[in-house]
Order: C-alpha cells, then sequence, then structure tokens
C-alpha cells in the first residue's frame, strides 16, 4: 500500500491519529511543545521519560501512552541530539525511528509535529517517514502481509501551508521511493532478478521518466561480446542467464548549454555462487544482494529525473549471475578486457572487479568530467569497517573532501581508505598485464587499485559498500534487508560536482 503523507497546519495536541510523533532535542525537556505535553499528559509521561532515562540523545525514544488525554493514542518522543548541531540527516532519521515505531506497533496513521520553521524540515520528515515505514512484502500470502500498516503521515508545520509546501512534500516523498527502489531491488529473490529482468527493470524506469530526460539502452550477450566486454562475457558464462550492459542517461530536456558529464557505476552480479571458486553454504542466500551496486544506480537515476539536476548524467551497470557450469571461467584463465589489458583470473569468487572494469572502460568512452563506481566488493572492507560504513578510495584529494561533505549532509556512514601504493605489486602477473587479486592482506585495497587501472586519468571515487548494502536488523533510516545505502549520497555529490568550478577534484 501507498504511503499517503499529507502537511498540515493543525495543532499537534489536538490532531486526531494513532500516534503522534515530536522530535526532542539533548536537554531540552520542559520548553514549548513538549512543556504543553507534559501539562496535558501528568505524571505519566514523567515518569516514563525517567524509567526510559530518555534525555534526547540522537537515536533515543520514549512511547508513552495518552490514556484518552489526546486525540492520538499515543505519543512518540524522538531525539535528536545536541541542540546546536542538530542537522536535516537528524531530522530524517527521527523521522524514520518515528516510522518505524508506529509501523511495528500496528499504527496506521501518524502524525510528526514540525515546531520550528526551519527550511527543509518538511522534506526530510517526509523522507525519513517513508524510509521507516518500508516493507518488502511483495512475495507474502495475503494473510501473512501485515494487516495494520502505516498508511497515512501527517506533517503538522507551524508553516503556512500552500503549494510551494505541499510541491516540497510531494517532491521528497517521490525522491525517498526512488530511493527505495534500491531496497527492492537487492530484496527480491535471484530466481526474479537476473541480467535480463534487471535490465527490463531499467527500461521501464527510463520510459516512466523519459520526460524528465531519462533514457536506457541495454546490450545483450552477443553484442557485449562483440563489444569486446570480454571481462563481463567471462564472468557470465557460467550461466543459463547471459550477462547484460545496462547504460541509463539522463540530460535535463531544456538545458542546451554545455553540462558536465558525471558516470555511475554499479556491480550487478544478481546472484553470487562464487563460480568455480564456489562459496560455502552458510550465507550463500545473501548473495542474491551481490547486486546491490547496480539497484543504487537504477535508484539513483530514478531520483536524479525528480530532482533534475544541470547535468549530463550516465548510469552504467555491469550485469551478470556468477555460476558453477561447464563452460565457467577458471583460475588460471587469461582474459583481454574492454580497455585491452590483459588480465589473469586467479579466484572466480572476486568476480566483481571484472564486470566493473570493463564497465569503467566504457565509461572512459564518454569522456567524463568524474567516474563513480560503487560495488558489493570485498569482506576484507566489512572486516575493516564493520557492516554499517562504506569504504572509499579516490586518485584526487579534493574529491574525498567532497565525498565526505556529501556523506555527512546524507547521514550515511563512509570512510575514505588508503590505495596504498606498494601492494600494487601483489597484482602483478608472470602471464598477463595483471592479476586481478592479490592475497587476503589488504584485499579491500588492492581491488581498488585494480580498478584504478582501468579509469585512465579521470577524476574517481571507487566506493565499497559491502557491509552496509544489506542489514541484518533495521537500523537509523534503513529496515532489514536491502538498504540503499548510497543513493543519498551520490545525489549530495552530484550537486557539490556541479557547483566545483573544476579545481576541487586535484
Amino acid at each position: 500500500m501507498a504511503l499517503k503523507i499529507t502537511v498540515s497546519s493543525s495543532d499537534p495536541l489536538q490532531f486526531s491519529a494513532d500516534a503522534l510523533a515530536i522530535g526532542v532535542a539533548e536537554g531540552v525537556r520542559r520548553t514549548g511543545l513538549l512543556r504543553d505535553l507534559l501539562k496535558l499528559l501528568g505524571g505519566t509521561a514523567n515518569k516514563a521519560i525517567k524509567r526510559g532515562e530518555f534525555t534526547g540523545k540522537k537515536g533515543q525514544t520514549c512511547d508513552i501512552a495518552t490514556g484518552g488525554a489526546l486525540k492520538a493514542g499515543r505519543v512518540i518522543l524522538v531525539g535528536l541530539g545536541d541542540l546546536d548541531a542538530v542537522t536535516l540527516a537528524d531530522v530524517r532519521l527521527a523521522a524514520a525511528t518515528a516510522a518505524r515505531l508506529a509501523s511495528s506497533g500496528n499504527c496506521t496513521t501518524l502524525a510528526v509535529a514540525i515546531s520550528e520553521p526551519n527550511e527543509g524540515l518538511e522534506a526530510a520528515v517526509a523522507q525519513g517517514a517513508v524510509f521507516g515505514a518500508y516493507r518488502f512484502e511483495r512475495f507474502k500470502s495475503a494473510d501473512q502481509v501485515g494487516k495494520f500498516p502505516l498508511g497515512k503521515v501527517s506533517l503538522l508545520t507551524v508553516k503556512k501551508v500552500n503549494a510551494d509546501l505541499r510541491a516540497v512534500v510531494t517532491d521528497a516523498q517521490r525522491f525517498a521511493e526512488a530511493v527505495c527502489i534500491a531496497r527492492d531491488l537487492v530484496n527480491t529473490p535471484p530466481n526474479e532478478l537476473y541480467p535480463e529482468s534487471l535490465a527490463n527493470i531499467a527500461k521501464e524506469l527510463a520510459k516512466e521518466h523519459k520526460a524528465a530526460g531519462l533514457s536506457c539502452s541495454v546490450l545483450g550477450p552477443k553484442q557485449l561480446k562483440d563489444k569486446g566486454m570480454v571481462l563481463l562475457d567471462a564472468v557470465g558464462r557460467g550461466s543459463e542467464r547471459g550477462p547484460r550492459f545496462i547504460h541509463m542517461k539522463y540530460r535535463p530536456p531544456k538545458s542546451n548549454k554545455k553540462l558536465k558529464r558525471l558516470v555511475f557505476v554499479g556491480k550487478g552480479v544478481t546472484f553470487d555462487s562464487g563460480g568455480l571458486c564456489i562459496k560455502p553454504g552458510p550465507g550463500m542466500d545473501e548473495m542474491k544482494g551481490d547486486m546491490g551496486g547496480a539497484a543504487n544506480i537504477v535508484a539513483l537515476m530514478a531520483a536524479v529525473a525528480i530532482a533534475q539536476p544541470e547535468a549530463e548524467i550516465h548510469g552504467l551497470i555491469a550485469a551478470a549471475e556468477n555460476m558453477p557450469d561447464g563452460n565457467a571461467y577458471r583460475p588460471g584463465d587469461v582474459f583481454g578486457s574492454y580497455l585491452g589489458k590483459t588480465v589473469e583470473i586467479i579466484n572466480t569468487d572476486a568476480e566483481g572487479r571484472l564486470v566493473l572494469a570493463d564497465a569503467l572502460a566504457y565509461g572512459l568512452e564518454l569522456e567524463p568530467d568524474f567516474m563513480l563506481d560503487n560495488a558489493t566488493l570485498t569482506g576484507a572492507c566489512v572486516v575493516a569497517l564493520g557492516p554499517t560504513v562504506s569504504g572509499y578510495f579516490t586518485n584526487r584529494d579534493g574529491l574525498a573532501d567532497q565525498l565526505a561533505a556529501a556523506a555527512k549532509t546524507a547521514g550515511e556512514a563512509m570512510w575514505r581508505l588508503p590505495l596504498v601504493e606498494e601492494l600494487r605489486e601483489k597484482l602483478k602477473s608472470d602471464t598477463a598485464d595483471l592479476k586481478h587479486m592479490g592475497d587476503r592482506w589488504g584485499g579491500a585495497i588492492t581491488a581498488g587499485l585494480f580498478l584504478r587501472e582501468f579509469v585512465g586519468n579521470v577524476p574517481w571515487i571507487h566506493v565499497d559498500v559491502a557491509g552496509p548494502s544489506m542489514a541484518d536488523k533495521a537500523y537509523g533510516i534503513y529496515t532489514k534487508g536491502g538498504t540503499g545505502h548510497g543513493v543519498l549520497t551520490f545525489l549530495e555529490l552530484i550537486y557539490l560536482l556541479i557547483a566545483a568550478d573544476g579545481e576541487d577534484a586535484s
């Protein structure tokens, strides 16, 4: 069921809903709306706050039954953190937390009080509500679907409600729903999502947003082989479902000026068995999510079509299934690549960097001002940074600063890792131009060094989303399963790159 989001200037304490959510900054407990709420609820609320040791710390919650004292059945207090440091990302997080609690508590309606007239609060709350209310129930029988889904969220603002504000909220909801496309794709089982079906989804999305300047072309198995995408072809050889190369393109439909050309690349391994170097059984079911990077690109391009930035943006996806078969590629094989470099295969379970290499080389032909690839690439990155943080590498220090700023604004955890030049020795091959992996030490770094071989001198960032692309439990703005981690950051980065004068990426 689609979430309905409305905006109103109604009094939160007089508004009828299953739940009322109020954001509370750390240490601020007896002013404004909260003071009036505590007066109405009396000792019950104060006891609940004390027992829960609720102080307004970021992420804290306190759930209070109103007992008929309000038109709302319950009040959800959500911590915003330090009053002087609250960001729109914190507001988005608080709204997602409230929506998730309301949804899990069988609330079908939620009101969110926005007691400050700050710019952007309504949009952040609308986005957070979509993220928190998200459920993936496409494959559940009717009797297994939640009987009381959160269906309506009312934003109660102190601003004057007019057509412009309603449009802001509508666009924010559409954008958040675009991000959730990545969640849907990662959560879809691999018998339903494979290279061809992923390509069809991208084409349908482009058709839907054609008027906004979005288009899509697809190379099938024979076409990409004829084009010379040897590495992508090699990875897909072991599957009956052949690989696809997907090229999504956005250009503002009414722009005639020369625009910056930005290329975003995603790894689309729709299922990764490990190939002939087959993975152990435990955890292999999660390998349906090995196309998390591609899912992010599809979602990003949908979001771009809605946001309409003044740039030419390309989304490239190399999609394949990595399966064991009599025709599968082997350790010891040597293949050419779209760039022309020859590559010795060491382990068929390190397939992601191979498909990305051909996609990045294709991206070079577009003569971009910037390229970024993102992929669920290495377990080594998860070992280094844990399951909630993405690692990123770049060949430009200025770009590292821009990505860090974009991630901070988006509220997504990312950390720069170094391209240690000494580890380049691990990629030297006796039989080819390079090996596609080294030993286990510094595995995320050598993967980044391998990819760097295919980007020339173009300003480039590689983002390893192996940890946060899927979550084993809900946290932050994410629900369990596919997260879409990275999409918010990439959109923020687009705006920073557009605004930059070209020197920041040096």
